[in-house]
């Protein structure tokens, strides 16, 4: 299943962000004029590997899904984009005791190995909580409710209208499929 940037809008609408005329006003460079840590090209680089590792196998077009998200929702929200930048700046110091090297630079088998001995897929999401539940919320939890607010990624697990993406009036006329 190919991910779009349209399914990136899509979601962003499904969060309450404001879409003027159809296309979010995201710029790299309002995001990144705070550089308080990791460069907002890190950040995102960092979000798409991790993405590779929590989406589905069928799932294409990662990179610009989750860059076309993720500026959308750090957007004048300079406090989550903090966060952000914390729990990343965190996951990374965490890969490179672990295993030499940024998160982002890691193979996805040793992507997962560090995400599971944080203890990620198991933490509650807090974004003032331990490491692992500052990256679940932050990193796993957002691209998954990316992913599965997205149209294609609500057919994927069989959400034909995920909140935000309105079916019309076929949608609700005709049996499930």
């Amino acid at each position: 299943m190919e991910l779009t940037r349209r399914d990136a809008l899509a979601a962003l609408s499904g969060t309450g962000i404001a879409l003027g005329s159809g296309v979010a006003a995201l710029s790299r460079e309002s995001v990144d004029a705070n550089e308080a840590g990791p460069s907002l090209d890190h950040t995102l680089a960092t979000l798409t590997a991790a993405a590779e590792v929590v989406y589905p196998n069928e799932v294409e077009g990662i990179e610009a899904f989750v860059e076309s998200y993720s500026l959308g929702r750090v957007e004048g929200r300079e406090g989550y984009l903090a966060g952000l930048r914390d729990a990343v700046a965190g996951l990374d110091e965490t890969a490179l005791s672990w295993e030499d090297a940024r998160f982002a630079a890691l193979a996805a088998d040793r992507r997962d190995t560090v995400l599971r001995q944080l203890g990620v897929h198991t933490a509650d999401e807090d974004p003032d909580g331990t490491l692992a539940e500052r990256i679940r919320y932050y990193v796993v939890n957002e691209l998954l409710y990316a992913l599965y607010a997205s149209p294609t990624g609500g057919e994927l697990v069989g959400i034909e209208n995920p909140q935000g993406h309105p079916g019309g009036v076929a949608s609700y006329q005709r049996g499930p499929r």
